[in-house]
């Protein structure tokens, strides 16, 4: 089965929107290579129609320019890109395709193809229902040092907890954390199991 990941740019905050107004200052090599291990390595792209519109303005004329970032930008045009939109799309940007029918149904056929990896870039709508329905393998939240106070946030208003494992983290020299988190399950506990591990003066 095909492991999907989701990378995101996200503040302390948990605000998630426009991160090209806030992140740029931390981005170094060490944020370069954690991206590029989790979406440029894999051969299928899942994208928001805003997340996709945004990259199909910017990579491929990034790509024919040649500058440091074309090999990156040739990465994502090589690989497979499906597209979740509920309108029709005229495409430019090679070997991109609308995911047919409905999102939780399309992405579990996804995962049963064969293949590499599935990653997705933003698309907080995509994350946030593919957590909801345990699809999604990895979360990568890259967390930046910076509280930027406005803006969409990851996590919405629902009436059931969402948890998860960590599975890895790395502090970055800029003081961003690679955080990847796997599905997780629901703890028990109380006040009364808590306090027997408060600290204890020693007698």
């Amino acid at each position: 089965m095909r492991t999907i990941t989701a990378g995101l740019f996200i503040a302390l905050d948990g605000v998630v929107e426009n991160p090209q107004d806030w992140h740029f200052p931390y981005y170094n090599d060490e944020m370069g290579a954690a991206v590029d291990a989790q979406l440029g390595t894999a051969d299928t792209l899942l994208l928001g129609r805003k997340t996709y519109d945004s990259f199909a303005g910017a990579w491929p004329e990034r790509e024919a320019a040649g500058g440091p970032d074309a090999d990156f930008g040739r990465k994502l045009g090589d690989a497979r890109k499906i597209v979740v939109s509920r309108s029709d799309h005229t495409f430019t940007w090679r070997n991109s395709e609308v995911l047919q029918g409905d999102l939780i149904a399309g992405v579990t056929a996804l995962k049963q193809e064969p293949g590499g990896d599935i990653a997705i870039s933003g698309s907080v709508s995509v994350v946030r229902a593919l957590l909801g329905a345990g699809l999604l393998d990895e979360l990568h939240l890259l967390v930046h040092p910076i509280a930027v106070r406005s803006g969409m946030r990851l996590f919405d208003d629902a009436e059931a907890a969402l948890p998860l494992t960590l599975l890895r983290s790395t502090a970055f020299r800029t003081g961003v954390v690679h955080l990847v988190y796997g599905p997780g399950h629901h703890l028990e506990g109380d006040y009364d199991q808590a306090k027997q591990h408060l600290a204890h003066d020693e007698d």
